[in-house]
């Protein structure tokens, strides 16, 4: 079995999604020894957003593509083939300005690809990346997810279960941490939910 654990928050050790993201990989492996981790730090190590570079080789045909078109096509298939090849993916995702880090945006990008992780038919789009388990470790300053007019300003948790849904993975588990900025006490009890919580998504 295939874990690939990625992290995306910009603030390092203090960082509560990486945190959250250790210890469901900790706990994966207690469960699965037999699984191998592949680490990805799109924070640390920036993707390049997604541009005409990126889709020229598969998007307008042309006599030759460029170098940089070239490395760019590398980059996105080393990037997808890298998604499909794990079994469990495991990903970090903080709220920022209600969504997720522009650097975890980048990633998913290069994972969308018709006849990779999706296709279209005459029924509408389908997902190719089907059978596997993501299991998110969603970090919030504030608190969202209790009332309509928080969860109507999430863009973080929702797009990521429906992003996914459309590559096929229908075994999206969240791990939440929020309300962190609101004071020492309610970010040690969001800590410790999220934390109780990891045993039942990472089993």
């Amino acid at each position: 079995m295939k874990l690939l654990h990625v992290d995306s928050s910009i603030l390092g050790t203090y960082s509560a999604s990486r945190q959250l993201t250790a210890e469901v990989v900790a706990q994966w492996l207690k469960g699965h020894p037999d699984t191998t981790v592949e680490y990805l730090d799109v924070a640390a190590n920036p993707i390049n957003h997604f541009g005409a570079d990126a889709l020229a080789i598969k998007g307008v045909a042309q006599a030759e593509p460029t170098e940089v078109q070239r490395a760019e096509n590398a980059l996105s298939e080393k990037l997808v083939s890298q998604f499909l090849a794990a079994d469990v993916i495991v990903v970090g995702a903080p709220f920022y300005n209600f969504s997720i880090p522009t650097q975890l945006k980048a990633w998913i990008d290069r994972l969308a690809q018709p006849g990779r992780t999706f296709t279209y038919t005459d029924k509408g789009p389908t997902g190719l990346a089907t059978g596997k388990t993501v299991i998110v470790a969603s970090t919030r300053g504030g608190a969202y997810s209790t009332s309509e007019g928080g969860q109507a300003m999430e863009h973080q948790e929702s797009y990521l279960k429906v992003v996914f849904g459309f590559f096929g993975i229908t075994d999206v588990r969240i791990v939440r941490a929020e309300g962190l900025a609101m004071g020492e006490a309610a970010k040690a009890a969001a800590m410790t939910a999220a934390q109780n919580e990891i045993a039942t998504a990472a089993h």
